[in-house]
Order: C-alpha cells, then sequence, then structure tokens
C-alpha cells in the first residue's frame, strides 16, 4: 500500500466512508404479528377512521348533554332509561330528548345522545317519567327513571370517529422500529401485513493463528475467539443477521478465501484482526481484491481502536477491525452499527447517557479520541462514574463497566471531580 495508517479523525473517515457508500434498502413483506423490532421499508397509512364509531370510554348511561344541564345532587336531571346497548353490536335505535339508554365500557354510543353519564352519578329512581314510554331496542325492555347527579358537556366521555387516527393519516413513518405498541396499533386498523427492510447479513471473519473456537481448550500462546459471537450480539442488537466463518489463520491466500466466501454471502463483511501496525497486514490486501474503490480510510484517531479499516468494494461496506476485544467493539459501535443502520434505511440508534462526577483523572491521549470504559456508582444523591483502565485486549474491563467518557481530540484530559457525559451500554 502506498499509505498505511494515515490517521484520520472519526468524522473525517465517517465522510469518506459515506463519499462512497449508497446504501440500497431491500423491502420484504412481513405479517405484522412477526414484525416487532423490524424497520419499516414504506409509509403506513391509516385505511380508515378509528374508531369507526362513537364509543363510551365509561360505564353509564348515554344521554343528551343538554338534558343534564344544571343537574346537581340536591337537584337531580330525570330520564327515562328505555334500552341497553349490548357490547359487541351498533345501536340500532335514536335516541330522543329526556331519553338514556345504559352503556357499556366501548360500547357504541347510539344515535342522538352525544355524552356518556358516568354510572357513579346516578340512581335508579323507578318507574318511568312517560306512562307511554317504549323501547325503541327491544320489548322485553322495562324502562326505568334515571336520576343525574351532575350536569355534562357534549362529548363528555366519548371517542368521537376518527378521533385515534383518521384515514389516510400516517400511522408510522419509513424508517421506523416497530415496538410491542406499533403492532397493536397497525393491526387496529386492519394492517396484517407491512413492508420492511430486509435486515441485512454481516459476515463476520475472525483471523489469527492464535485463534482457537471457544469450545477448545487454547494451548499456551492461544486464545479463544471471542470476537465473532460478540459481534454476532451486537449485529443482532442493530438489527442485522451475523454469519460467522471459520477462524482464518494468518496466512494471505486463506484469509482471501475467507474474506472472499463472506463477501459473496453478506450485504457487509466485518473482519477482525490482521489489520496492525506490521508488516503482515493481510487485510487491507484482502479487501483490496474483492473490488473498488476498495480501501477508503486505513487509521482512525482513536483509543482504543487505531488500526482501522473502512473500505466499499463493489458498493458492499466491508471493515477490518482490530483484534484486541475492547478496540474491536468501540469501532464497531462507531462505525458498523451506523451502517447497518443505514442498510435499514433507519435513524441511528438512540444513545442513552448520564452526567456523573469523574472519580478520578483521565489523561489524554496524544493526536486521538480516547474512549474510556467507566463504571456508573450511585453515592448519596450524586452519580460517580469510575473509570475502568485496562488493556484494549481485556476483555473484563467491558464486563465490569457501564459505559464510556470520551476524551475529545487534542484536550488535556479530564480532571477527577469534572461533570463528563457517560454514554451508557446498549441493555
Amino acid at each position: 500500500m502506498t499509505e498505511f495508517l494515515k490517521l484520520r479523525t472519526a468524522e473525517e473517515a465517517w465522510e469518506i466512508f459515506r463519499a462512497s457508500f449508497a446504501p440500497a434498502i431491500v423491502a420484504e413483506s412481513c405479517p405484522v404479528i412477526d414484525a416487532l423490532d423490524r424497520v419499516l421499508a414504506q409509509d403506513a397509512t391509516a385505511p380508515h377512521d378509528l374508531p369507526t364509531f362513537v364509543r363510551s370510554t365509561v360505564d353509564g348511561y348515554a344521554v343528551q348533554a343538554a338534558d343534564t344541564h344544571g343537574a346537581s345532587a340536591g337537584l337531580p336531571a330525570y330520564l327515562d332509561v328505555v334500552a341497553e346497548v349490548p357490547m359487541g353490536a351498533r345501536a340500532t335505535f335514536v335516541l330522543a330528548p329526556g331519553q338514556a339508554a345504559l352503556m357499556h365500557t366501548g360500547g357504541n354510543v347510539p344515535e342522538g345522545a352525544d355524552a356518556v353519564v358516568m354510572l357513579e352519578y346516578t340512581h335508579r329512581a323507578g318507574e318511568p317519567l312517560s306512562a307511554d314510554s317504549q323501547t325503541p331496542q327491544d320489548s322485553a325492555w322495562e324502562p326505568f327513571a334515571l336520576e343525574v347527579y351532575r350536569p355534562l358537556a357534549g362529548g363528555e366521555n366519548c371517542i368521537q370517529i376518527g378521533e385515534d387516527v383518521r384515514a389516510g393519516e400516517l400511522v408510522l413513518p419509513a424508517g421506523h422500529t416497530l415496538r410491542p405498541q406499533d403492532i397493536g396499533g397497525l393491526l387496529a386498523v386492519g394492517i396484517t401485513e407491512v413492508a420492511v427492510a430486509r435486515r441485512p447479513r454481516v459476515g463476520i471473519v475472525s483471523q489469527g493463528d492464535e485463534v482457537v473456537p471457544p469450545d477448545e481448550e487454547p494451548a499456551p500462546g492461544q486464545v479463544r475467539d471471542i470476537n465473532s459471537y460478540t459481534l454476532a450480539g451486537f449485529v443482532r442488537r442493530a438489527g442485522g443477521i451475523p454469519l460467522t466463518y471459520p477462524i482464518a489463520p494468518d496466512q494471505q491466500e486463506a484469509l482471501d478465501a475467507a474474506v472472499k466466501a463472506a463477501f459473496d454471502d453478506a450485504d457487509l463483511v466485518v473482519i477482525t484482526a490482521g489489520s496492525s501496525v506490521s508488516y503482515r497486514d493481510l487485510t487491507a490486501n484482502a479487501i483490496n481484491k474483492l473490488g473498488l474503490p476498495g480501501v477508503l480510510v486505513h487509521g482512525v484517531a482513536i483509543r482504543p481502536g487505531k488500526p482501522t479499516i473502512l473500505a466499499v468494494c463493489q458498493d458492499k461496506p466491508v471493515f477490518g477491525l482490530p483484534g484486541n476485544p475492547v478496540s474491536c467493539i468501540n469501532i464497531f459501535q462507531h462505525f458498523v452499527t451506523p451502517t447497518i443502520r443505514l442498510l435499514l434505511g433507519a435513524p441511528a440508534a438512540p444513545i442513552c447517557t448520564v452526567q456523573a462526577r469523574l472519580d478520578r483523572n483521565i489523561p489524554a491521549a496524544s493526536g486521538r479520541a480516547d474512549f474510556v470504559r467507566v463504571r456508573v456508582e450511585q453515592r448519596g444523591s450524586e452519580t460517580w462514574a469510575v473509570p475502568v483502565f485496562g488493556k484494549s485486549n481485556l476483555i473484563y474491563t467491558l464486563i465490569r463497566s457501564d459505559g464510556v467518557v470520551e476524551v475529545p481530540l487534542n484536550s488535556n484530559g479530564i480532571p477527577a471531580g469534572s461533570t463528563v457525559t457517560v454514554t451508557l451500554d446498549a441493555r
């Protein structure tokens, strides 16, 4: 390579990468009941009003609000209850002035009524006021007089047609990740199939003569492969489908074959290790054989994670990540997770942060943005961030911490006692 590890800031690296990568979102149909956490590829609009009829929000009596004006405990309004609206049935009668109908929560408010009085503000008084009161619904219904102890306004205790959503209204936009409540909202308006973004397949290739599968007992000088499986979890969390491959040895021909297999299968390829400051930089060589433009950035001014590769080959993103677990995960979250979101047509995943006081000094890393793992502790009424220092090949610095604090590029570090922003790990 003519340029090797020419450091770019994270922002510069991302801009260079995005200038060469135009994500193509592939849509597929999915039953709504199976679409939890999927990303909509098209806008979802309501095919009809919701609700489609005026609904009662309480148990009580449908009335004409004007008949209750001035009502009080000392001077109740008197109405004749002439019918009941059964649940799940349409009210087939029209309520006249001076009349009421027994209602249940969620029931269809009959025509002529414009409010529902709650049951607790009424009392059954006995015989109907009008001797010729007739039930408009069922001859078996026995009318009775009702005392109403409070006045109502028009529309009170009622949900109007289309009050929840109107026909043609945007329900959920393309790019929205479906939550449990969204599933219910879509089904409520009869949408049972949606177009969602196909989950991008992410090929993960671990490399190294010293790396063995997790179910093997490592010999002296060997380590178990944890990156493949840790990254697979991050891929799923971002909305992708992880594809893992056998560990590639530190041999150019073998790595070329492994990377090419992943490239042919996947929409995005991640290669861990083999991207160090050494003459054995096999990863960049393997990537450049996949197609143009090839390696775009080799080296990012981030600690941990300096020996990072960002590439695009034949319109497909490819990343070379450091082999050390902390560096690997830090870079994955910086660059690969946002790329998966681009392939889904989704906005960046929400970031949860908390303000905390720093427990001890964090020194600056010259020429690089530093991401320091911290543990969050509650001490009385104050939240504290305790740095968890450790080398980037120590996986348990991740396990024993709750998030990261960024030390900006070219800063003088952060002194103890300062208020810092902790970016919390996703749960």
